[in-house]
């Protein structure tokens, strides 16, 4: 079972866990709050109108460069996204190996 209650998934953990999730029907979506798209990977802007239109239940991912500002706004991010989990991305976009798959 997947715990979504923690703060920080690595890159590893989100592939893994998108895969596991979306089998079940939970949308997971891995979001650029620093406009900078991460290569090889699907991302969403962060567009808090536009994501709030998501299903309930849906999982976001949050990444910045360092992984560092997408884990202290987390607070903010779940005060705003009350119906969804979010999560941030361990080490940002720094981090994210484009060629590493599951």
């Amino acid at each position: 079972m997947i715990d979504l209650s923690v703060d920080e998934w690595t890159q590893e953990e989100f592939l893994r866990n998108k895969q596991t999730l979306e089998t079940q029907g939970i949308r997971v979506l891995l979001i650029d709050t620093i406009l900078n798209p991460i290569d090889g990977t699907e991302t969403t802007l962060y567009a808090p109108p536009l994501l709030k239109k998501e299903p309930e239940g849906s999982v976001f991912v949050f990444y910045c460069d360092t992984g560092k500002s997408s884990k202290e706004r987390l607070k903010e991010f779940r005060t705003k996204f009350p119906d969804h989990v979010c999560i941030s991305l361990r080490g940002g976009r720094g981090y994210w190996r484009k060629n590493f798959r599951i």
